[in-house]
């Protein structure tokens, strides 16, 4: 605890994160099935964008966008995830005022760009079926860095929102974090003062970040049906609906259990519950993002099967 002279409150200096459980033993089994997620989220994402970067075929705006998402998931769980692993092993279960401040807010960009780019990527295979002739016209490459930063400004500018509103609040005791790393709705929790704005903040900055975006999801793909259903071919129609499914899932296991964390009010919330969504969105969504999106692409295997010289021993 700091004392300031200039107030009678001594506010805390460092949050304890209790994580999953006090049991050693379940702690060994979880931080082995989380290393094992963390290293595997690294290794798909990675190799993802290294097949892209290394293979000219992949140079395409689909692509590009995939690389960014494979980047993003990367940090993502590089934010949470070691600390998490350190925490299982060691008894010492602590993190700075600052780093809860750094890793909050982190989080948090990463997060909302994530979900802006999941509207662009629903954009890119708008145009990409609805207008294929026109796609290379649309999609050029300065419009889609524009997009991808527009997604990186709003998720800094935003996260800043969050991030002050949430630390603004006087924290002076207990110092516990019911949470496997410092999350705004775990840490609020702990806040001496009326958190009711808070939650008003959260719910209108969760309605523009993942109601808004999702709006945008859900009009591309009225569209998008629209228009296979139009297609005559059934391979065509097949073809179209694969790589449609595959962008569907990965952004329902991302949105949905962000949208019901964020914009649920605090008093209704469940730390055992939220830590679930938590670990769902953030780790498990990274881990199954290249098997769903990238690894069954036949474009993708194919361009790992150059990378490694397998495609020319089976010739």
């Amino acid at each position: 605890m700091q004392n300031f002279p200039w107030d009678n409150h001594s506010f805390v200096s460092e949050f304890i994160l209790l994580g999953f459980s006090r049991d050693p033993y379940i702690n060994v089994i979880l931080f082995n099935i989380f290393f094992f997620l963390y290293l595997s989220t690294l290794v798909g994402n990675g190799l993802i964008v290294t097949l892209i970067h290394m293979d000219s075929h992949l140079h395409t705006p689909m692509y590009f966008f995939l690389s960014v998402l494979s980047m993003l998931d990367m940090s993502y769980v590089t934010t949470t995830v070691p600390q998490m692993l350190v925490h299982l092993i060691c008894q010492k279960k602590t993190i700075s005022y600052v780093g809860c401040v750094a890793q909050m807010y982190i989080f948090l960009v990463l997060g909302i760009t994530e979900g802006w780019l999941f509207s662009v990527m629903a954009y890119d295979r708008y145009v990409a079926i609805c207008y294929p002739l026109r796609y290379k016209i649309i999609m050029t490459p300065w419009l889609c860095g524009a997009m991808v930063v527009f997604c990186g400004l709003w998720g800094i500018s935003c996260s800043l929102v969050y991030t002050v509103f949430t630390m603004r609040l006087p924290y002076c005791g207990p110092n516990e974090i019911n949470h496997f790393f410092c999350e705004v709705p775990a840490v609020l929790k702990l806040a001496c003062a009326d958190t009711s704005l808070n939650d008003q903040v959260d719910f209108i900055l969760g309605f523009i970040l993942l109601l808004v975006p999702l709006s945008f999801i859900l009009a591309s793909y009225v569209c998008i049906f629209a228009t296979i259903l139009k297609i005559r071919s059934t391979q065509g129609r097949l073809k179209a609906f694969s790589t449609c499914a595959s962008h569907i899932t990965v952004v329902t296991m991302f949105c949905g259990p962000a949208m019901f964390m964020y914009m649920n009010p605090g008093a209704n919330a469940s730390p055992e519950r939220d830590k679930k969504l938590a670990l769902f969105y953030n780790v498990i969504s990274a881990f199954l993002n290249p098997i769903i999106y990238s690894l069954r692409n036949k474009d993708v295997k194919r361009a790992f099967l150059k990378l490694t010289g397998w495609s020319r021993a089976s010739e």
